[in-house]
């Protein structure tokens, strides 16, 4: 199913490496702001909102399968 979402994105250099959906903008922008407290090199964190093709797991809740950038 595709569904828009906020999401936020985990880049380590020019890479996605983690993906994750969110309840809202300012949820999003509170979780990318405690995750660079700590500041490593080559690594960034990125809040968008887009469309995604989601997948349920087994517990009922949402995944990302791929994220649609348009």
């Amino acid at each position: 199913m595709i569904e828009h979402i906020v999401a936020l994105l985990l880049f380590v250099g020019p890479d996605i490496k983690e993906h994750r959906i969110q309840e809202s903008m300012s949820v999003c922008l509170k979780h990318r702001r405690e995750a660079t407290r700590i500041p490593k090199e080559n690594i960034q964190y990125k809040c968008i909102k887009s469309k995604a093709e989601l997948g349920l797991n087994i517990d009922g809740s949402k995944s990302i399968k791929a994220l649609i950038l348009e």
